[in-house]
């Protein structure tokens, strides 16, 4: 089996890079050998090229507020719905298969419930609509595809919250963190398994082509994921000047930003766990163990 991954530098494309690996060839294209997203009519040239029989897409414009520049939007929608159709609709012809990645930012992020699959979506901001965009388009291609729709990623390699949060509470004396929005860090890693083992089993049963939300088990606030990222450094006796207790909860609108930011982004994951068998692991345990690599 031929793999394609796309964005194989970022965060998710390093983990998926050995997750992957098993599972056949994997190609890897950077945006400087023809896999420039921001260009969806080119990238045909490449898939005629490379003739995967899976595309995994792990490349997006991530930079939420800049979307809200009138400059950055057509970029942003570019790179997040026009190029994933463009993979789409080579997969539907010649009989691929396509694994996207896409985010809790497609919902309003209103009420504390668990959202499920079906929900419609209601994005806030440019980037909640880009991604909209191209789950529906692959959707509607016609096309073998799972997307993963997750929440609040991170990766021991690159920048990532918990590494602020541990560089900001060994620089200053006060720390204030939001306690308002809820999720579940969910990692990379995680991310990259699951997409291994779930690409096994829908390759060969093609009933379990779909989209699926994809995140850890538990919810938490940034506030609450500050605090266990604090208090697991100072067990490991990092010197802080800010201990986790004194982390100061703060609401959303105290920090305004370009783009909307949702309160809400607790995912339902029971029908990825139904249909492959999986256990999803507490969101505590994966940080804890980024943290154990990083610390």
């Amino acid at each position: 089996m031929k793999l394609l991954l796309l964005g194989p530098s970022g965060q998710l494309g390093w983990e998926l890079r050995r997750a992957l690996a098993p599972l056949g060839q994997v190609v890897t294209a950077q945006r400087d050998a023809g896999a420039d997203l921001s260009q969806p009519h080119t990238l045909s040239r490449l898939l005629d090229n490379v003739r995967p029989q899976i595309i995994v897409n792990a490349a997006a414009y991530t930079a939420v507020d800049r979307a809200e520049m009138a400059q950055e939007q057509d970029l942003c929608v570019r790179i997040n719905a026009h190029a994933p159709r463009a993979l789409a609709q080579w997969a539907a012809q010649h009989q691929a298969m396509l694994v996207h990645y896409s985010s809790d930012y497609v919902y309003d992020g209103t009420g504390s419930h668990a959202r499920r699959e079906d929900t419609p979506l209601s994005p806030l901001s440019v980037y909640g609509h880009s991604k909209a965009q191209g789950d529906t388009a692959i959707a509607q291609s016609g096309c073998r595809h799972l997307i993963l729709r997750t929440s609040w990623v991170y990766g021991a390699r690159g920048s990532n919250f918990a590494k602020t949060m541990l560089r900001l509470a060994c620089e200053r004396d006060n720390l204030r963190v939001i306690d308002d929005q809820w999720g579940a860090p969910t990692g990379a890693d995680l991310l990259a398994d699951l997409s291994a083992h779930m690409i096994g089993q829908a390759w060969l049963r093609p009933d379990l082509n779909g989209l699926y939300h994809a995140t850890a088990s538990g919810v938490t606030s940034w506030h609450g994921y500050a605090h266990l990222v604090l208090s697991y450094a100072q067990r490991r006796g990092l010197t802080l000047q800010v201990h986790p207790e004194q982390i100061q909860a703060v609401a959303t609108r105290e920090y305004p930003t370009a783009a909307v930011r949702p309160l809400n982004s607790r995912l339902d994951t029971r029908k990825l766990q139904a249909a492959f068998n999986l256990h999803l692991p507490a969101w505590e345990e994966g940080v804890e163990r980024m943290l154990e690599e990083i610390i």
